[in-house]
């Protein structure tokens, strides 16, 4: 394509993630237009209109789906619409940006990838933290084999306090709508294929989550391709922040991230030493992955090569969540060939 020529995007779904790549697309990165917005809710899609001074908002999105100007779309609509909207959008010729997960079903998922496929055109899932300075730093010190061989990985990935009710009842649980991050983090990190999960949950931070059937606190053990073990802790309660730290300790040494604050300042006094508290919601830790995974996105279509978050790693995070799923309610490990057929 002409790289002098803007992209023009289109952006379904104005909610709160719609909200940061339409900021990112109008402001933060040049040579891109966001060209139509589409949501089901009126009021809030013509207020996004007006903040942006963007001309064409619809209720249906099929209309930025046949809008012939339109060069790309990012779907940041409900998960049960994903699949329809970027198979019709891959159909129509668009390069498409998902939210994370693409579906909650594996032949859907499948489906969806070979029609991007077919299509011949650009496909990425939006696995933010890949992006993030901080753990990208881990994942280079790791693949330059500078702490040699891996073989521990630590995550730590706890909200600040529960979602509501109604979110819960439609996301899918835990493990296919939180810890789905942490499952491609361990992918990335290790750069290693998960074979087998083991998981324990609990609701020890709120009742409502046995009323969604799910749980809001849980240990999950991965077992890599490589003989490699990880394991991830979430709560969705941690009431002095958003906790998110990383660790993969290795035969010649480990790295670290620990949590992101508002500011690095230590005070000392008789009572002990007193520190920031982490930032409190994941719009203000990962601010930065998202500008990034865009940037990453808009290089793709620019240059003509392969996103490196692709349709096949929003399908293995979701074979993993089902696993730790299907862990957690049978007691058991599962191993991810129980959950799909990898020969197919």
């Amino acid at each position: 394509m002409d790289k002098t020529k803007n992209l023009k995007f289109g952006v379904i779904g104005v909610g709160r993630i719609g909200k940061i790549h339409i900021e990112n697309l109008a402001h933060r990165i040049p040579g891109n237009e966001v060209t139509a917005i589409a949501d089901v809710f009126e009021d809030e899609l013509q207020n996004v209109a007006r903040q942006y001074n963007i001309s064409m908002a619809v209720q249906d999105y099929k209309e930025i789906i046949e809008n012939p100007e339109i060069d790309a779309v990012v779907i940041c609509s409900p998960t049960d619409t994903h699949s329809q909207i970027i198979q019709q959008s891959a159909i129509a010729g668009k390069n498409v940006f998902c939210e994370k997960p693409v579906d909650l079903s594996l032949e859907k998922i499948a489906k969806t990838i070979k029609v991007t496929e077919d299509a011949c055109v650009k496909f990425q899932v939006g696995f933010n933290r890949r992006f993030d300075p901080n753990f990208f730093q881990v994942y280079k010190t790791v693949k330059a084999g500078k702490i040699g061989k891996p073989q521990v990985l630590k995550i730590t990935s706890r909200d600040p306090a529960p979602p509501p009710l109604d979110y819960l009842k439609i996301s899918g649980g835990m493990f296919l709508d939180m810890t789905i991050h942490d499952f491609d983090m361990a992918r990335y990190l290790m750069d290693s294929e998960v074979v087998e999960v083991y998981t324990s949950g609990k609701v020890l931070v709120d009742p409502v989550f046995e009323q969604a059937g799910d749980v809001d606190t849980a240990i999950t053990i991965l077992k890599f391709e490589t003989g490699a073990i990880g394991t991830i802790d979430n709560s969705r309660q941690a009431v002095y922040g958003y906790d998110q730290r990383v660790e993969v300790f290795g035969s010649e040494g480990m790295v670290t991230v620990k949590n992101n604050t508002p500011d690095n300042h230590i005070y000392l006094n008789r009572e002990g030493t007193h520190s920031a508290l982490p930032l409190n919601f994941f719009m203000d830790r990962y601010t930065e992955s998202y500008l990034k995974e865009m940037e990453a996105f808009i290089d793709c279509i620019r240059n003509d090569q392969l996103p490196s978050v692709s349709g096949r790693d929003g399908l293995l995070s979701v074979i993993i969540g089902m696993a730790a799923k299907q862990s957690c309610q049978e007691n058991r490990p599962v191993k991810l060939s129980e959950i799909y057929d990898f020969k197919n």
